[in-house]
């Protein structure tokens, strides 16, 4: 099984890059956004795509090897944390602005592998390992995401009462603060509401906000420690960059694609095709199979190696890997001229008889009459 697990091990690359800029600065500041955001995109190109499945029925002690790529990075990501902000603030070495491109590049590892390695780790079963997924979402402040994620994403997805399902015509910068403000708006809500149904208040010992702040303290501490108030910027800026990202892959994940409104306030549940799926090889490998989004969502207890790729048939596909996908999406007019088709294409295949999509796309779908061409469910 390791042989078959190593090509994950991928996005362990960006380590040494990152390390090579807080270390030598000048162009060494590039390394991890080219290898990150082109690299892996021109490798897709090369390696193509990849449909097979892992048997679902492997059992959880066959996969060690595949878990070792998560639990490892752990560790791995509070080492390169310090070590690159001591370099950046300590070493003497780099000059303002080449701090801040380190401070970038720094929140590349900690967003675009971290919070992905911590997203599968939040959704485990036993207490250590989704514990050590808040603990990576910390490190960027985005604790709450833990919450959020797993209790409000997985059960709103494709109705307006996500904050993170991007509405057909919304561009990517009025999604971000919708998703961002959304986020953590309704994290507390669900913890709030938790706590409340167990017969505690809001601010008992048990409210995982404890352990959310208490993280962010120890990392933004330390960062002041090093650096005062210019430390704190640095911090700030890893952690802007890492949410980034993870809200560009929100954003591009369930662009336009809404589940059937049922009427009575109720939604259908939720099926592969309220995803979009990319089987570009290398951008799973570097993402832990996080592109196999639909069966992500269809079964989220499965673990990464298991994710099921599904044809076009069964779930909407994207033309290209999440880096690409991400460029489109920050440039709005490629963007839609790229997704609205297809989003169109989707609604054709999946949802011939509903003819009018206004309410779902201005996000009012829920709290307006059931619009013509969607009647409740029988």
């Amino acid at each position: 099984m390791f042989l078959k697990a190593l090509p994950f091990f991928v996005s362990y690359i960006t380590v040494p890059l990152i390390l090579a800029a807080a270390w030598f600065g000048g162009w060494f500041i590039a390394l991890p956004f080219a290898w990150g955001w082109i690299g892996v995109t021109v490798l897709d190109r090369v390696m193509g795509l990849n449909t097979e499945n892992m048997d679902t029925a492997t059992k959880d002690d066959v996969l060690w090897w595949y878990n070792m790529v998560t639990w490892s990075w752990v560790p791995l990501q509070t080492i390169l944390f310090i070590a690159v902000m001591w370099l950046m603030i300590d070493g003497g070495h780099l000059s303002a602005w080449e701090q801040v491109g380190v401070a970038l590049g720094l929140g590349v590892a900690t967003g675009g592998v971290g919070i992905t390695f911590a997203h599968e780790l939040v959704h485990q079963l036993n207490r250590w390992e989704r514990w050590a997924g808040e603990y990576l979402l910390t490190m960027v402040s985005y604790g709450h995401f833990a919450t959020e994620h797993v209790h409000g994403h997985h059960i709103t997805v494709g109705t307006p009462e996500d904050p993170v399902t991007a509405r057909k015509g919304e561009n990517f910068f009025a999604f971000f603060v919708r998703a961002v403000f959304g986020t953590i708006t309704h994290a507390w809500k669900i913890d709030a509401s938790r706590l409340t149904r167990r017969g505690k208040p809001v601010w008992h010992k048990t409210n995982p906000w404890w352990r959310y702040m208490a993280g962010l303290a120890v990392f933004a501490g330390l960062c002041f420690w090093l650096g005062g108030a210019w430390g704190l910027v640095l911090f700030g800026l890893q952690a802007f960059m890492a949410i980034y990202q993870l809200e560009a892959v929100n954003y591009v994940e369930h662009y336009g694609l809404t589940r059937r409104y049922l009427g009575r306030g109720k939604f259908e549940r939720v099926q592969p095709h309220h995803s979009w799926n990319a089987s570009h090889t290398v951008s799973n490998w570097f993402l832990i199979n996080l592109q196999r989004h639909s069966d992500h969502h269809y079964r989220p207890d499965r673990r990464f190696p298991l994710l099921q790729h599904f044809s076009w048939d069964e779930a909407p596909q994207l033309p290209c890997g999440y880096a690409l996908m991400i460029f489109f999406a920050v440039n709005p007019p490629i963007w839609f001229r790229v997704m609205d088709k297809r989003v169109d294409r989707w609604r054709e295949k999946f949802y011939p008889d509903i003819t009018d999509w206004t309410a779902y796309d201005n996000g009012t779908i829920g709290t307006d009459p059931v619009p013509q061409g969607a009647p409740a469910a029988a």
